[in-house]
């Protein structure tokens, strides 16, 4: 079965290139130029992944982002030219599982697609008990955490982040072999991915984030879930 594609953005040009080299890949592609078309696209096409440029004429992409997160844990790739951090992370916070700047390399673009398919495609360990992190319940074979009713979203990304720590809970994970695992053997030395993302979970998951109880770390060597 092909894997389904939603490639936003309102450069006619990009937008074209990128259909015909993911076509050629074998990817089914839907593309939308704004961002009103690209909710609905979502919502009917319900595709693999989402390839989002933030400049959208209509809605800024991190809305975009924050329409599809609503209901959703399709992994999204944000392509953008806005390379200050600050976007990036605003980006990120809003939902985003990966960040490549205009002008990107479609051969770098394709491996990202492929290791956000492939991280949300890893299902949970079977058997996987139900992690209770004070008054969080992390259900690692449902995918969900709720904070007592109220269920706590979370991104492909963060939850491959989150299913390799719990699955050696207890135990430090190097950053090699975390960046590995979830990003692909390729991003074993982008260690400021881990920063970023494990910021993001202890934002949703610690009850006081600058002083994390559960999502560890050891500086220099890698990260461990004290349960």
């Amino acid at each position: 079965m092909q894997t389904r594609v939603l490639v936003v953005d309102d450069d006619p040009a990009i937008a074209r290139a990128l259909r015909i080299n993911l076509t050629a890949q074998g990817y089914h592609v839907t593309l939308a130029g704004d961002g009103a078309t690209a909710l609905r696209a979502a919502a009917d096409r319900h595709p693999d992944v989402v390839v989002l440029d933030l400049g959208l004429p209509d809605l800024d992409g991190a809305d975009v982002i924050a329409g599809i997160r609503g209901w959703s844990p399709v992994p999204i790739i944000v392509l953008s030219a806005r390379t200050d951090s600050g976007e990036k992370v605003a980006a990120l916070d809003a939902g985003a599982d990966d960040y490549v700047t205009k002008p990107f390399g479609m051969d770098e673009l394709l491996a990202r697609l492929r290791a956000a398919v492939r991280r949300a495609g890893a299902a949970a360990p079977t058997g996987e008990p139900v992690l209770r992190l004070g008054e969080l319940t992390v259900d690692l074979q449902a995918k969900r955490v709720h904070r007592g009713d109220a269920e706590v979203h979370l991104t492909p990304t963060e939850w491959g982040i989150l299913e390799m720590l719990a699955g050696h809970r207890g135990k430090l994970v190097g950053q090699r072999e975390l960046l590995r695992q979830v990003w692909g053997p390729h991003y074993e030395e982008r260690t400021n991915y881990l920063r970023v993302y494990l910021a993001q979970l202890r934002r949703k998951l610690e009850p006081d984030p600058a002083h994390p109880r559960y999502l560890i770390t050891e500086a220099g060597m890698g990260y461990r879930l004290d349960v």
